[in-house]
């Protein structure tokens, strides 16, 4: 058995795992994000818990931020604040004996759909994930490309925007960046909490709101059409909550049709088969790599 984690800045989810991804139990609890103790003291409860109920050979964690993989050093650690700049490996020696792997959460998306997900045929294949921001995951010949710094996949960087180059995908693809465009055209104050869905259900009635969303899937399929021309993958796959929505990749789809030289240059696009629990499963496919490797 082994031990995944899936830090986020909101919860911590955490299960047990077979070799094969077969998950035996999970749950989750609140992230501290500004106490390293607080954070390693939750995090060994549950180590301890599940070793007590279980013969555990390793752990594996899905993290946000810049990871050294290797070295298990996170230069960012996204919401985690108090572990920008910290070893994760290190700490996890302080509360446990057991081998442990660190690797960023958006590449566990990409890991855990060439473990058991719709990437399992594939060498080469994007993963992009949309959600308050956009992250990205890179394979190249079965591999992670974690690039020279460790950012390679960071797509929410990219700036696709004429009119204001300074936004990035972050603000005009992720569901934050819908939502904030559309709270703008309502006059909804900042500081009001609104869903995604929202969004879509005022679409049907405001030609307004249909016109934000328009564009919203017209910038996420130049941001696909981009990376299919730079990397050339086989798949890319698109996750995050908004992407189940059953017109999502139709949507999509016909803003890249539009595109003449999409014919010619275009990958195959999916929707990743892994929603919750893909951290979990890319962690653990990537320890049980790196467990491999020293074998």
């Amino acid at each position: 058995m082994y031990i995944a984690f899936d830090v986020g800045g909101t919860y911590v989810k955490h299960g047990v795992l077979t070799k094969k991804g077969e998950i035996v139990e999970k749950g989750k609890y609140s992230t501290n994000c500004t106490n390293e103790d607080t954070f390693m003291e939750d995090m060994k409860r549950v180590v301890d818990d599940y070793c007590s109920r279980h013969d555990v050979k390793g752990i594996a964690m899905a993290m946000p931020g810049i990871i050294n993989i290797d070295t298990g050093y996170m230069k960012e650690a996204g919401a985690i604040l108090s572990l920008w700049g910290r070893n994760m490996k290190e700490l996890l020696r302080g509360i446990t004996d057991l081998p442990a792997e660190i690797e960023n959460d958006a590449n566990c998306v990409a890991l855990a759909e060439k473990f058991n997900g719709n990437a399992v045929e594939c060498e080469d294949f994007i993963c992009m994930t949309i959600g308050t921001g956009i992250g990205g995951g890179i394979v190249i010949k079965d591999r992670i490309h974690h690039g020279w710094k460790f950012i390679g996949g960071e797509f929410g960087h990219m700036r696709i925007n004429n009119e204001n180059p300074e936004e990035s995908l972050h603000d005009n693809c992720s569901t934050r960046g819908l939502i904030n465009k559309y709270k703008i055209y309502m006059g909804i104050p900042e500081d009001v909490v609104v869903g995604g869905k929202e969004v879509f259900d005022t679409a049907e009635t405001d030609k307004g709101v249909a016109d934000i969303l328009d564009r919203w899937f017209r910038n996420i399929s130049i941001a696909t059409y981009n990376l299919s021309v730079m990397l050339n993958p086989q798949k890319i796959l698109i996750g995050g909550g908004v992407s189940e929505r059953e017109d999502f990749l139709v949507r999509i789809e016909y803003f890249l049709k539009k595109n003449e030289n999409w014919e010619n240059v275009g990958s195959e696009i999916g929707i990743c088969k892994h929603k919750n629990d893909a951290g979990m499963l890319g962690a653990l496919y990537h320890l049980l790599n790196k467990l491999q490797q020293k074998s």
